[in-house]
C-alpha cells in the first residue's frame, strides 16, 4: 500500500453535469499543495450518466479511484465505502454537487496541525446558499437540538466537507445516516474536534437529494446516538432509570387509588377492584420489571459485541514509555516491558 497523504472521499448520485468542472477544480486545487493525494469517488446508483462522465474525467488518473454501487445504498453507504478504501493519513468527505468549495480544503488541512493538534475539523457553512424555509431553518433547529441533547459545540452537522485524521475513523462503523454524526461519535471517543467556517455555493446543476423529510430521520437518528453515546458501555443504567420511573410512578398512582378508597380526591369513595388507576399501577410495575430483565440482557449484548470484535471500551492517544517520556534515568526494571508487548 504506497503512501497517500490525503485521500478525498467524493459520493455522487445523479450529477452528471457536476462531475468535469468538480473534477477540475480538484485537480487545480491539490496540484498547489505539495500532498500526495487521491480522489475516491463512490457512484450511488446514479441513473443517468454520471458514472459515464467519472471514467471519461478521472478514469485515467492513478490517482482517482470510482467505486459503482448497483443501486442507491445512501450517503452514509457510500461514505463508508469511501473510507474503507482510502489510505490516507487524512480523510476528506465532501458533496459532489459542486456547494462545496474544494478550495477550503487546505484550511482544513491547516487546522489539523493547529496547537494544540486536531483529529477532526469540520466544515461551518456560515453563509449558506439554500432555501430557507426548506433547507436552512430546519438544519438550524435540528443543529440547535443536537448541541444540547449531545453536548458537543458544532454549528452545522450537515456539511460533509470535513477532514479526519484516519485513526479517529478506524473503529467507526456508520448505519443508517449517522455519517452527519461522525464528529460526534469521534468526539465521545476522544477526538479533538474544531470547526472552520467554509465556503458554500448555490446548486447550478441537478437536483437536491435532501429534503424536509430528511430532518425525520435525523431526529430518529439522534436517539441513537445519544444512546450509543451515553450508555453503549453500561445500558444497564439506562434501563435502570425506566425502571425506577415506572416502579414509582406505578406505588404513587397506587397510592392515589388508595387514598380514592377513603374518599380522598374523589367526589365519592371508589372501591379498588373497580379503580382503573389500580391497573395502571400493577401495568406500571411489570413495565420495571421488564426493564430490568431488558437491561441485563444489554449489558450481556454489549459485553459480546465489544469481546467478540477485540474492541476495547477506551482509547489511546499515545503511549510513553522510557526515554520517549524523557525519562532516561529511570532503571530498566522500573520502565516495564518494550512497548511492542503492551496488549
Amino acid at each position: 500500500m504506497s503512501a497517500v497523504d490525503v485521500s478525498l472521499v467524493i459520493p455522487l448520485r445523479n450529477e452528471e453535469k457536476n462531475v468535469a468542472p468538480l473534477c477540475k477544480e480538484l485537480g487545480e486545487v491539490l496540484r498547489d499543495q505539495s500532498l500526495r493525494f487521491e480522489i475516491i469517488y463512490v457512484d450511488d446508483g446514479s441513473r443517468d450518466g454520471t458514472l459515464v462522465e467519472l471514467r471519461r474525467c478521472a478514469g485515467d488518473d492513478p490517482r482517482s479511484v470510482i467505486v459503482e454501487f448497483t443501486r442507491n445504498f445512501g450517503q452514509t453507504a457510500a461514505m463508508a465505502a469511501g473510507f474503507a478504501l482510502a489510505r490516507g493519513r487524512i480523510i476528506v468527505p465532501m458533496d459532489g454537487d459542486l456547494q462545496n468549495d474544494p478550495r477550503d480544503i487546505p484550511a482544513l488541512l491547516a487546522k489539523l496541525d493547529e496547537p494544540p493538534g486536531y483529529d477532526v475539523v469540520s466544515g461551518w457553512r456560515k453563509n449558506r446558499q439554500d432555501k430557507f424555509w426548506s433547507r436552512r431553518l430546519p438544519s438550524v433547529l435540528a443543529n440547535g437540538l443536537i448541541r444540547r441533547v449531545t453536548g458537543v459545540r458544532i454549528n452545522d452537522l450537515g456539511c460533509s466537507l470535513k477532514a479526519y485524521r484516519r485513526e479517529v475513523l478506524e473503529d467507526v462503523s456508520l448505519y443508517g445516516e449517522m455519517h452527519r454524526y461522525l464528529p460526534i461519535i469521534t468526539r465521545w471517543r476522544g477526538a479533538r474536534i474544531a470547526e472552520v467556517a467554509v465556503n458554500h455555493r448555490p446548486r447550478i446543476h441537478g437536483q437536491t437529494k435532501y429534503g424536509l423529510r430528511r430532518t425525520v430521520k435525523v431526529l430518529l437518528d439522534l436517539i441513537t446516538v445519544k444512546f450509543l453515546g451515553d450508555y453503549l458501555t453500561k445500558p444497564i443504567y439506562f434501563f435502570g432509570k425506566l425502571c425506577l420511573f415506572s416502579l414509582c410512578g406505578g406505588f404513587v398512582i397506587l397510592g392515589l387509588s388508595i387514598a380514592q378508597k377513603y374518599g380522598h380526591f374523589a367526589s365519592e369513595p371508589i372501591n379498588l377492584n373497580r379503580n382503573v388507576l389500580v391497573l395502571l399501577a400493577v401495568l406500571l410495575v411489570l413495565l420495571s420489571v421488564l426493564f430490568i430483565v431488558m437491561g441485563v440482557l444489554s449489558e450481556l449484548l454489549v459485553r459480546i459485541y465489544h469481546e467478540s470484535q477485540g474492541r476495547t471500551t477506551y482509547k489511546v492517544r499515545n503511549l510513553y514509555r522510557g526515554r520517549d517520556a524523557g525519562k532516561d534515568d529511570v532503571p530498566a526494571a522500573q520502565a516495564g516491558p518494550p512497548v511492542g508487548s503492551v496488549r
